[in-house]
């Protein structure tokens, strides 16, 4: 099972990254390599312990869907969202959060298995792999430009 671990540094409080990192608005407004949407389950706001969203973007040229449901949680240190249904075989993102001098360490966790036996294996590391990984990347660059900029602002409108 691949895994992917991020870690970036973010200047901006603790509870402002946490809350950016699971709000629905943010997934679907700020992150646009993949054109995802919210269309069932939460579809705005943040999500919480026990609640599902179903995204569905493009990714690798091909229009999926995935819904992900948060299985821990605990404010404004750590969540995990797995995969409900979707085209891997199982997703596990695991989501920390730590206070630093600077602000906050955000650190990603993201641990995923193909489908299709020694295929899917094949895919994960021939390609996979490093497509997620510029993914997460791509949204974590976003989210600190957000948390810095002040421009969570547009986003967290429920607890702010």
């Amino acid at each position: 099972m691949p895994v992917i671990q991020l870690d970036t540094i973010i200047k901006a409080e603790q509870e402002i990254v946490f809350d950016l990192a699971r709000s629905i608005d943010f997934q679907s407004k700020a992150v646009t390599s993949s054109s995802e949407k919210a269309v069932a389950g939460r579809t705005s706001g943040l999500i919480r312990l026990g609640e599902t969203v179903t995204y569905r973007g493009k990714h690798l040229g091909v229009k999926q869907s995935l819904t992900t449901k948060v299985t821990e949680f605990d404010r404004p240190y750590f969540f995990v969202d797995e995969m409900v249904k979707g085209a891997f075989k199982s997703i596990r993102h695991e989501h920390y959060f730590e206070r630093t001098n600077d602000g906050t360490l955000m650190r990603d966790v993201f641990k995923f298995e193909a489908p299709l036996g020694v295929f899917g294996w094949a895919a994960s590391t021939l390609f996979l792999k490093s497509y997620m990984t510029n993914f997460l990347k791509g949204r974590n660059k976003t989210l600190k430009e957000y948390a810095e900029t002040g421009k969570w602002k547009e986003i967290l409108t429920e607890n702010y």
